[in-house]
């Protein structure tokens, strides 16, 4: 877990506003906590706890994080109905999990990341992008990992892994 949050809180660091995180994931991958140290990141100090029974979590840090999670909506007019889209083009940062359930509901640019089990603890983490601006902040992301010598695996956008 505490790897999970240290690329989250990376991502949390390097986020601007407008910044969408689309998360996927079986339960108990890992989603909530790379959630968690995006909210670090941002420079909140609170606890992110999964919303799906809220739907939508806000934390207040250096931007608005919205916290949001489709796992118990069934099609994507329930997820088009939620009107997601004045959050996801507002001044916050947006983290969905259980993104792929309403894919085709996020047409901005966004991160996809894909968090599936490896083991025990472990995790691989897959990063895609739609845009220049998230291929050049996981380009960055990378770097940091790669500096800090804690993460055996990480997979960028063009299927390279570390």
């Amino acid at each position: 877990p505490e790897q999970t949050q240290s690329i989250g809180r990376l991502l949390g660091e390097c986020a601007l506003a407008g910044d969408v995180f689309l998360l996927s994931g079986e339960l108990g991958a890992g989603k909530t906590c790379l959630t968690q140290g995006i909210l670090w990141g941002l420079g909140g100090d609170e606890y992110a706890r999964s919303p799906t029974f809220v739907l939508i979590c806000e934390y207040p840090a250096r931007l608005t994080l919205y916290h949001m999670d489709l796992y118990r909506l069934d099609s994507l007019d329930e997820i088009i109905d939620l009107g997601l889209d004045d959050y996801f083009f507002g001044e916050g940062v947006c983290v969905v999990e259980w993104a792929e359930k309403g894919l085709d509901a996020f047409d901005g640019e966004h991160i996809r990341v894909s968090i599936e089990h490896a083991g025990g603890e472990s995790r691989t983490l897959m990063f895609s992008s739609n845009s220049t601006r998230y291929s050049n902040m996981l380009s960055a992301l990378r770097e940091m990992v790669l500096a800090c010598g804690s993460m055996s695996e990480f997979e960028l956008p063009n299927g390279e892994a570390q």
